[in-house]
């Protein structure tokens, strides 16, 4: 997984939309497929175009539900040290709630493109031209590195700290501030400023979503 801090990385970026075509989905949703091209600056980094053949399933309950992305020309290596998910292929832009974050603030395909979708693609190009790591921060791979990134969402210190808080987001309001706070303050979640934090989340994904992240 890439950029811990997302577009903040980025600066003036461009995207080319046109020569993506809408194409029939299996399933719900929609499919876009085609050429992805973007342009993206980075302070630090420099500036970067490049093209992407893409595969893009666009899910039924978008924006609640995040876009799967396919790089179907084999640019991208699959070697492990790309962040592509070895199980069904597709990019891994980040950690889920970290993407949910960043989609709730702009709930659009262009939204998506440019909060999630860019910040990888930038990465990966440097990657390739460069060589060397990734350019912004990254993630370690599988569920360590999710919950590292989870805790420092919540503002907790540790892996077990944002399972806890995972867990008391898959329960009822009433009943999750009736148990210990995650932060191992000593006091009850309700009583606790940790509590305001972790009830912004509750908006952004169900207590469904969050049960079986916590599993």
């Amino acid at each position: 997984m890439t950029d811990r801090t997302g577009i903040a990385g980025l600066g003036e970026f461009l995207c080319d939309y046109p020569q993506m075509a809408l194409r029939p989905s299996a399933g719900d949703g929609f499919l876009l497929k085609g050429r992805f091209a973007f342009t993206a600056r980075s302070k630090d980094k420099g500036e970067i175009t490049d093209m992407y053949e893409l595969r893009i399933q666009v899910p039924r309950q978008f924006p609640r539900c995040m876009p799967k992305v396919t790089e179907t020309a084999q640019k991208i290596p699959r070697n492990g040290a790309f962040h592509v998910n070895q199980n069904d292929d597709t990019l891994c832009l980040g950690s889920p709630l970290r993407l949910m974050v960043k989609l709730a603030r702009r709930p659009s395909l262009t939204g998506f493109a440019e909060e999630c979708l860019i910040p990888y693609l930038f990465a990966i190009s440097h990657k390739l031209r460069f060589g060397g790591p990734m350019p912004f921060d990254e993630l370690q791979h599988g569920l360590p590195g999710i919950l590292m990134d989870y805790a420092d969402l919540f503002g907790l210190k540790t892996p077990d700290q944002a399972l806890n808080a995972l867990k008391l987001l898959g329960v009822k309001k009433r009943r999750a501030n009736k148990q210990p706070c995650p932060c191992a303050c000593g006091r009850r979640l309700g009583r606790c400023k940790l509590n305001a934090r972790l009830r912004q989340f509750r908006q952004i994904a169900s207590r469904a979503w969050f049960r079986a992240s916590a599993s």
